[in-house]
């Protein structure tokens, strides 16, 4: 598609100082505004176009539909399509690779390329639109929405990608908890085996590894941006006490809390 762009294409890589996702499918998604010029195209990766503001009058491979904040529309790869609209609209444009998909889910949106927007869905749309107007969109966080988004379009039960994403959300938001593997198992719906499978299949590392480079990422984050107390941020972020955040981070970084902090002001 060929189209102004509100915000830069944000492409979604795993590389991070601590790596969170380090079997992560890279993803891209731009905010985008059509005009009234035709903009016909194909390409060899599939896309969603998610309105955000206004409405387009989409042709994909012959099927034609207005999209607006009550339809949104799947374009498979390798499909003829055209958008145009003569008032102001602004829609998110999700390119995902054939891999991105498994081929029912595939299969399925390839059939009903004009897809019924429920509130859920629109929610989901509304806060990435946020994340990236906002500038604080975190890479991780675009690979745990789409599960999400796929599952509201479809009007589907949670599947078990959406319940990896929602279990790894909830930790995210209270690190401060005592989670064990079994907690988290729990969660997701499945035995512990079937989570350490899963987390190695989806993440490259066991859920044991993975929270521990999540608690550490925060702990650096907040490090850098804030004058909490050390001892303070090893209690928000679930170590035992301040000498456990210590021994996690020398290990991680040669660096003792303290250390870190000074260091990255330097740098700043």
């Amino acid at each position: 598609m060929n189209a102004k762009l509100d915000n830069a294409a944000l492409a979604v890589n795993s590389g991070c100082a601590i790596n969170l996702l380090t079997a992560a499918a890279p993803y891209s998604i731009a905010v985008r505004s059509y005009g009234n010029q035709s903009t016909v195209d194909t390409h060899e990766f599939s896309q969603f176009v998610l309105p955000l503001a206004g409405e387009l009058s989409m042709d994909i491979a012959g099927r034609q539909a207005v999209v607006d904040r009550t339809v949104a529309a799947y374009v498979e790869a390798g499909s003829r399509h055209d958008q145009v609209s003569d008032r102001a609209n602004r829609s998110l444009i999700l390119d995902l690779h054939p891999r991105d998909l498994d081929a029912r889910t595939a299969d399925r949106l390839a059939s009903r390329p004009f897809l019924s927007l429920t509130p859920q869905a629109n929610n989901l749309i509304d806060y990435m639109g946020a994340q990236l107007a906002s500038e604080r969109m975190a890479p991780h966080k675009l690979q745990l929405w789409v599960p999400l988004l796929v599952d509201a379009l479809l009007g589907d039960e949670p599947q078990l990608p959406s319940r990896l994403a929602r279990l790894i959300s909830a930790v995210e938001a209270d690190l401060a908890r005592n989670w064990t593997v079994e907690h988290m198992a729990e969660k997701v719906g499945v035995s512990t085996s079937r989570l350490h499978a899963i987390f190695q299949e989806t993440l490259g590392k066991s859920p044991r590894a993975w929270l521990s480079d999540l608690r550490l990422e925060r702990v650096c984050r907040l490090l850098t941006s804030t004058d909490l107390p050390i001892a303070e941020l090893a209690y928000r972020i679930g170590y035992a006490d301040q000498s456990a955040l210590t021994r996690a981070l020398r290990k991680a970084t040669g660096l003792t809390p303290a250390a870190y902090r000074r260091q990255a002001r330097v740098r700043d």
